[in-house]
């Protein structure tokens, strides 16, 4: 029976959430998991190039994984077999290449797309896909996942009032106030079971201007293009910029990532555990060390683009 009365909650503008229609879980590696396990899969062929957290569910589900290299267009160099009971993960790193996701959905088998760096980029049809919610959203958890196996897995649903502090802090006392609360959360839930997305992150998404943060965002990443494209090393069309996660500047200069956040320019580092997985003969070595996200989303404009462009 609904409660009436008492104190009055937080409000939330209702709407639809961008990915409505698909499965929503908790965590991007809990999609992946799902992913997984519906389709029971052996071995995962994936990048070296990629965050750890990837192999997070590819362990516990006691599978097989193996690495394959990506060129300076951050696509794979070498064509794979896939075998029956195995499966492909490619990145859409930085929601920069969907071109490839699309080229590639028509050329391999069993694929599944990481589209957690592009959470604005639409699923292709009849192609596992996974996004991650936090990446490009205030929200203590969420992610969403698409498959087409016939396996269902009943989810309970996270919750995550006691997760909260750090986006309320972010608002009353300041980002940096909150980045330990932030790093709490991110523990919190790499270690948490596979569970349906929150209600208080669902009514968050439900909530969220999408066309307003889409445009914000490839404006901002257009904006800085034109003012850095002569000195970035990356091999890529950026035409086909989806909403991106950010600008990926590739220069020789590993000093840059620490100049910038000496100047409050957070950048976060894509991604150290790939040093420990190759040497420095490996290209992906080199975009570990190199590579600099910078900051493109929807709380910023052009005059923030200056700034980082000038620090540059």
């Amino acid at each position: 029976m609904k409660t009436l009365g008492g104190y009055l909650g937080m409000e939330f503008s209702g709407g639809l959430e961008y990915h409505d229609q698909l499965i929503k879980l908790n965590t991007g590696r809990h999609a992946l998991e799902y992913i997984l396990r519906v389709n029971k899969y052996s071995l995962v062929h994936l990048p070296y190039y990629c965050c750890d957290a990837l192999l997070e569910p590819i362990k516990k589900l006691g599978l097989k994984h193996s690495f394959y290299a990506v060129n300076n267009k951050l696509e794979p160099t070498t064509d794979i077999a896939v075998k029956d009971g195995e499966c492909f993960l490619y990145i859409n790193y930085f929601g920069v290449k969907d071109d490839t996701v699309s080229r590639l959905c028509k050329e391999m088998r069993n694929l599944i797309i990481d589209n957690s760096q592009a959470f604005f980029s639409r699923p292709e049809a009849n192609t596992d896909t996974f996004y991650s919610c936090r990446k490009f959203f205030g929200v203590p958890d969420g992610a969403y996942a698409q498959t087409n196996a016939a396996e269902q897995i009943s989810l309970e649903r996270e919750v995550s009032f006691a997760s909260c502090s750090h986006l309320l802090k972010y608002y009353d006392t300041g980002i940096e106030s909150g980045y330990g609360d932030f790093l709490a959360n991110e523990a919190r839930l790499s270690g948490t079971d596979m569970n349906a997305m929150s209600a208080i992150s669902q009514a968050i998404m439900a909530g969220i201007d999408y066309d307003f943060c889409k445009r914000r965002r490839e404006d901002n990443f257009q904006y800085l293009h034109n003012k850095l494209a002569k000195i970035n090393e990356l091999n890529i069309n950026f035409s086909s910029a989806n909403g991106p996660l950010c600008y990926p500047l590739l220069v020789s200069n590993p000093g840059l990532r620490k100049a910038l956040i000496s100047e409050k320019i957070f950048i976060p580092d894509y991604w150290p555990n790939v040093r420990g997985w190759t040497t420095k003969e490996n290209y992906e070595y080199f975009l570990s060390d190199n590579l600099v996200a910078l900051p493109v989303d929807q709380r910023y404009d052009k005059n923030d683009m200056d700034r980082i462009i000038d620090n540059i």
